[in-house]
């Protein structure tokens, strides 16, 4: 059965919600709460990615997102506290293949969040999302092996480990290694 992507959720950007979170479009204002999360030495550990240095920086990767959402390539979601509207992290599904419905999917939880559950409702909604309303067919997740954290976050939602690359990604002067896992549609039902 052909899987086509949901087109239309790129009309309007789709704002989701659970228990305790909000997820939205990020906004220039969040700039510096951002810049404070990604580069919190316990997240950007394992991020393998420029380490944001100024809110200029925070603002153009803001910009980079948005962009993405607007070309149809993928949606990242500003992770908000309902009580506070504080920005908590975010999570996105991007570089959308569209022939085999298929994304990628990444998240950062600022770590004064961590161990509360916040990270598996953002899952709950955004993995619900991504195959109930993008109607894909498949996720995948690339991430640094040393990184336990994320990858026991990937194992509780029945993520399978696909493939395991050596050396595959060069990244401030040397090669590391990555891991990739995978999540089908069809293994939510074990979820259920």
């Amino acid at each position: 059965m052909m899987h086509l992507i949901n087109e239309t959720i790129f009309e309007k950007f789709p704002e989701l919600e659970s228990e305790r979170l909000l997820f939205k479009e990020y906004r220039k204002e969040d700039a510096a709460s951002l810049l404070y999360i990604r580069s919190h030495p316990k997240v950007s550990k394992y991020m393998d990615s420029e380490i944001l240095k100024t809110v200029e920086d925070s603002e153009k990767r803001i910009h980079n997102m948005q962009q993405i959402f607007k070309e149809q390539n993928g949606i990242t979601w500003a992770i908000r506290d309902k009580e506070t509207n504080t920005l908590i992290g975010d999570f996105g599904v991007w570089k959308l293949d569209r022939q085999n419905s298929r994304g990628e999917i990444g998240y950062v939880l600022n770590p004064d969040y961590w161990g509360k559950g916040y990270m598996k409702e953002s899952m709950i909604s955004l993995i619900n999302f991504a195959f109930n309303i993008l109607n894909l067919h498949s996720l995948e997740a690339n991430i640094n092996p040393k990184n336990e954290n994320s990858k026991k976050a990937l194992l509780k939602f029945n993520f399978k480990q696909e493939a395991y690359f050596r050396e595959n990604y060069y990244f401030d002067g040397k090669f590391l290694d990555s891991e990739i896992y995978s999540l089908l549609e069809s293994d939510m039902q074990l979820n259920s």
